[in-house]
């Protein structure tokens, strides 16, 4: 029996429902939304053939999603072909189009449904930290299915603390916060700083849940190696473990698209704090390299993750 907890937190992130939302410039969410929940019903073949045919579209496109995945897997992957890139880039797509086509059902099947679709591995390197009674911090990178342990886990009765930025559509933000706490948890905007999430993981015993790998800037970053280039990596997960007293558990999130089902990894917890917020970082790229070496098209490579430069120059204004 899982025990009852209080999720309000007057500082966490909150948004509702506005009459607002109605509004037409709003419509196409709408429409888009409804389609959604109507392809999410369909046969996992019939969604993956769908997802193999918008992956050949959108690799012909010359977008800013696309441009910046071309640039990242250059940038990462110099020892890689163009065509061996470009096969990642048709994964990549067609796993991110298996996913979206299948989300919508996180809201609209039960917990049970979840369950029965998620594949977990070392799920013991989360639960022998949990029995010691010690707290825990996930770490989980950006691949397309993010969102899905922090579902999962708090539909077992472990909710999680995060910390994330709103989105620019006011509808979608409000539909997206509405599933990820559809079972419980906490979202902190960045605005209310660090306190609330620490004191959620240490006081609360709420999951932390960690995204190593934004870019939040050279003054929030140290310089370290990520593949063949080097990245702005966040700087402090020591001392966000020291002050938490939580244990650092590594999580990478996917989707098969052959099984349509969700996978998530569980490995065992890193040896937080070093001491060293170089060694600290490089740590947790190399998590992220390990995983990503194995499934690169899980990960988000449409991302700005190497917008922050060494030199200060753009990556991202090379010409398509």
């Amino acid at each position: 029996m899982t025990q009852l907890r209080d999720d309000f937190d007057e500082k966490a992130y909150n948004p509702t429902f506005e009459w607002s939302f109605l509004a037409p410039k709003y419509w196409g969410t709408w429409i888009a939304l409804t389609f959604a929940c109507l392809f999410a019903f369909l046969p996992r073949s019939a969604k993956l053939k769908l997802s193999k045919f918008i992956a050949k579209q959108a690799i012909k496109l010359k977008s800013g999603a696309t441009h910046r995945a071309r640039i990242n897997l250059s940038l990462c992957f110099p020892e890689k072909s163009e065509s061996e890139r470009q096969a990642i880039l048709y994964k990549l797509y067609v796993t991110a189009s298996m996913f979206m086509l299948t989300f919508p059902l996180l809201s609209l099947r039960s917990k049970h449904w979840l369950e029965k679709n998620t594949e977990i591995r070392g799920f013991e390197n989360l639960q022998n930290v949990l029995n010691n009674d010690e707290n825990v911090i996930l770490l989980v990178p950006h691949t397309w299915s993010i969102d899905i342990p922090a579902v999962l886990l708090a539909s077992r009765g472990l909710p999680v603390s995060a910390m994330a930025k709103g989105q620019k559509n006011k509808v979608a933000d409000w539909l997206m916060h509405k599933q990820r706490v559809q079972y419980g948890g906490r979202v902190y905007d960045r605005s209310v700083g660090i306190k609330p999430f620490i004191k959620s993981v240490r006081k609360d015993k709420y999951l932390g849940y960690y995204l190593p790998d934004e870019d939040l800037g050279r003054e929030n970053s140290v310089f370290v190696d990520f593949f063949a280039t080097q990245k702005a990596t966040i700087s402090g997960l020591g001392r966000l473990s020291k002050l938490s007293q939580a244990k650092i558990v590594p999580l990478f999130a996917m989707i098969n698209t052959d099984t349509g089902k969700f996978e998530l990894d569980f490995y065992p917890a890193l040896p937080f704090p070093t001491g060293d917020e170089h060694q600290d970082a490089r740590m947790m790229n190399e998590c992220i390299e390990h995983y990503v070496s194995e499934k690169p098209e899980q990960y988000m490579w449409i991302l700005r993750f190497l917008k922050t430069q060494i030199n200060k120059v753009n990556v991202y204004k090379q010409h398509y």
